[in-house]
């Protein structure tokens, strides 16, 4: 695992997956392997009162009825979609579930406007249909495809991406569970047809967003069971979110440095302030033309905890969180510097005079960046 940028959650968490399995007695749906109650366990994380030999880590932050919703979703037979503003966390559900079913999490396909029909079908290996002709073995299946003949989980990431005539393509594949092979001549049998095998369902995303871009049409709605992933507001449970995701960005670069909670609450608190801005604006030039999610908070803290280990003291100051922030969630120039320009003057400074800690510096930080960038 150590060799690969960024291993999928079954190679990262294979270990515990293995001893999840070893000691799992519950009923498990089609070919899943693990039951529906282990799959929330390794996702969530153990609890006390579950008696385990030994402790799970939680691995999702949010709600546990969006994440049994899902796993019920998955044991019937209708897709799941998860949908939600950018950075709540989709995506790694999405992953963490299919690890966990059918401990492969990598059969996606990535909605773009140039996404097409043969992404979730099939397409054809050009150099064998000229040597040999159009066969199975000259087929090269979809991950949508792989996933049917295995009986696992398919994953389709922005699916409002992806055109209208893209998106009915997978109509079929949900209510029908089998894709048809028109180029390859029926023997009398099926060999012109790919059966889904049990366990087969379609996990995909949606960033809300994105409403108006491609909307899914009702015979697709249809087919799919709709979770709602809201955006974290919960100042405790978002700390515990960005403290996850920094003390693995800290192993994964193998860095040796702190970071003080007292600067992760400046953290917290300067992304709060801008998001009550951003819901008080009384037009889009008013407010930032970033998300502000949580996962760009964690983007923010990363750059800020490289530059620091790389550039700086070996050690996260409030300077470089302020400079960090301004210049990662800094894409429109005036607008968004006379923003932030507006925040400092009119939240930090008034706060680091009362509070004093570390607002003077990130102050100091925030306007000094504000400067380089004007």
């Amino acid at each position: 695992m150590s060799d690969l940028l960024r291993a999928p959650a079954e190679i990262k968490y294979a270990e515990e997956l293995d001893w999840l399995e070893s000691i799992d007695d519950g009923p498990k749906p089609f070919s899943w392997r693990l039951s529906p109650k282990m799959v929330r366990l390794f996702i969530l994380g153990s609890e006390r009162a579950d008696g385990l030999d030994r402790e799970v880590s939680q691995k999702w932050f949010g709600d546990r009825s969006f994440v049994e919703r899902s796993i019920v979703t998955l044991a019937s037979d209708r897709g799941l979609l998860l949908i939600g503003d950018p950075g709540t966390g989709k995506s790694w559900l999405a992953e963490l579930l299919s690890a966990a079913i059918s401990r492969n999490s990598t059969l996606v396909v990535q909605g773009t406007a140039g996404t097409t029909e043969d992404h979730i079908k099939y397409s054809w290996n050009v150099s064998m249909v000229i040597a040999k002709g159009q066969s199975r073995e000259s087929m090269i299946p979809s991950p949508i495809m792989t996933a049917m003949e295995a009986g696992s989980i398919g994953r389709f990431e922005e699916l409002t991406r992806s055109t209208s005539d893209v998106q009915d393509a997978l109509i079929s594949i949900l209510s029908e569970k089998y894709i048809s092979v028109p180029e390859l001549e029926s023997g009398g049998g099926d060999d012109n047809i790919v059966f889904a095998k049990p366990g087969f369902s379609v996990i995909a995303t949606a960033n809300s967003r994105d409403r108006g871009v491609n909307d899914l049409s009702s015979a697709l709605k249809r087919r799919f069971n709709f979770v709602r992933i809201p955006v974290v507001t919960n100042k405790r449970s978002e700390a515990e979110i960005v403290r996850f995701r920094t003390e693995e960005l800290l192993r994964r670069h193998r860095i040796e440095l702190d970071v003080p909670p007292t600067l992760l609450d400046v953290l917290l608190q300067s992304f709060a302030d801008l998001r009550a801005s951003a819901a008080a604006a009384g037009s889009d030039d008013e407010k930032l033309e970033s998300a502000l999610s949580t996962a760009e908070q964690i983007g923010v803290l990363e750059d800020a905890v490289l530059h620091s280990n790389f550039f700086g003291e070996r050690a996260l100051t409030a300077r470089t969180l302020a400079s960090s922030l301004v210049g990662s969630l800094t894409r429109r120039e005036p607008e968004d510097l006379a923003i932030f320009n507006k925040y400092l003057h009119g939240v930090v400074e008034p706060r680091s005079k009362e509070e004093g800690g570390s607002w003077p510096e990130f102050l100091e930080g925030g306007r000094d960046a504000i400067a380089t960038l004007s």
